[in-house]
């Protein structure tokens, strides 16, 4: 009995750590693997959907929704205010970690539908969490992940962006659409 016991946590335990060597983290100077997400009309995007644009890619957990409100008011403004970045060589988007909450997927619908028509962009659904394993990204969070035109990760902010960080995101945002 002892053996078995011992023979199916030996299993277990080397299946976890095979499984946690295969799953690449997404880090500052890497290529970022592609995806494919759907839009609430169920229309397919890609990063390629936006060739030759830095992007900033919003993986969210709809109960935190509303953390980086701040941060995202500030670019808005860089954005269709102050003209400080170029909104031709920029994009800015969300993808909804739908699994990370208890929320109906209607629900989740109703709340991106806002967020959409408040910043005029796009909201993507991962029904699966796939992104969130495939980036290593946080389940029940907030992340920014800011990549150049040829999709190498510049930077990844995971949780709330402090206020401190807002000014050097967009001054990234600047310095890579310039190159």
């Amino acid at each position: 009995m002892k053996k078995t016991i011992f023979t199916l946590l030996f299993t277990a335990l080397t299946m976890i750590s095979v499984h946690g060597q295969t799953s690449a983290k997404l880090e500052v100077g890497m290529k970022a693997p592609d995806w494919t997400f759907t839009d609430a009309s169920n229309k397919p995007f890609t990063m390629n959907s936006w060739s030759g644009r830095v992007l900033q890619v919003n993986y969210v957990d709809p109960d935190e929704k509303d953390m980086n409100e701040p941060y995202n008011e500030v670019l808005d403004k860089a954005v269709k205010v102050d003209k400080r970045i170029d909104s031709l060589l920029f994009k800015g988007f969300g993808i909804t970690d739908c699994k990370s909450t208890w929320l109906p997927n209607g629900a989740i619908r109703i709340i991106a539908g806002n967020k959409a028509k408040k910043f005029q962009t796009t909201i993507l659904f991962d029904y699966d969490a796939k992104l969130q394993h495939l980036w290593g990204l946080p389940k029940d969070s907030y992340s920014v992940v800011i990549l150049d035109k040829n999709r190498i990760c510049r930077a990844i902010y995971k949780g709330k962006i402090p206020e401190s960080e807002n000014e050097k995101i967009i001054q990234l945002i600047i310095a890579l659409t310039k190159e």
